[in-house]
């Protein structure tokens, strides 16, 4: 069964249609079945709105998705805004991958090298008991607790096993990132959600 997947990218990646060939492949399919997803991300004319609005924007979006792609390019890893939806996918429990887009040749037919990996810049940290989870976010330098989400950094998780337990990890440890054109993400898109 095809899932509703949130696209998560820098607007640049859309301009030089880079994203657009990932979050469109469905087209040059069968089926949404064959292809495995729905977009449920949000579109370019989005990001003329207000913070609060585009917060509530993003969190609408993600409602009824099981799985989050972040769509890498040079930038995606810095933006304000990619950060909040890897960050709130993580806490609403979505799968989460992300996808290195700067192999695919822009409009101008060039590639570039790979951008940096989103999720070494954001992380988790678990209490002593596993009942509170901190999010973090890597900024200028040093790790801090992430204040975009409602707020606050901390969250109840429902308790974590043992081995998490007092400990603070990047996101790079638990997600898988795949690279479009070396890793065939053509065919192998609807398996990388699945």
């Amino acid at each position: 069964m095809a899932k509703r997947v949130f696209f998560s990218f820098d607007f640049q990646d859309v301009a030089d249609f880079r994203a657009n060939v990932v979050r469109s492949h469905w087209m040059t399919k069968p089926d949404r079945e064959s292809a495995g997803f729905f977009d449920a991300s949000i579109w370019e004319a989005a990001r003329k709105t207000g913070d609060v609005a585009l917060k509530r924007l993003i969190n609408s979006s993600l409602e009824g998705t099981t799985v989050t792609c972040v769509l890498v390019g040079s930038e995606t890893y810095a933006r304000r805004w990619v950060r909040y939806e890897i960050l709130k996918s993580f806490r609403r429990g979505n799968k989460i991958l992300a996808v290195h887009i700067n192999s695919i040749r822009d409009k101008n037919r060039m590639v570039k090298p790979l951008g940096p990996n989103p999720f070494d810049f954001l992380g988790v940290r678990f209490s002593s008991t596993g009942e509170t989870g901190t999010l973090l976010e890597f900024v200028e330098g040093q790790w801090r607790e992430s204040a975009e989400i409602e707020g606050r950094a901390s969250y109840l998780t429902g308790g974590m096993a043992q081995e998490y337990r007092g400990k603070a990890f990047q996101l790079s440890v638990g997600f898988p990132v795949y690279d479009w054109v070396a890793d065939d993400g053509y065919h192998n898109f609807a398996q990388w959600i699945g």
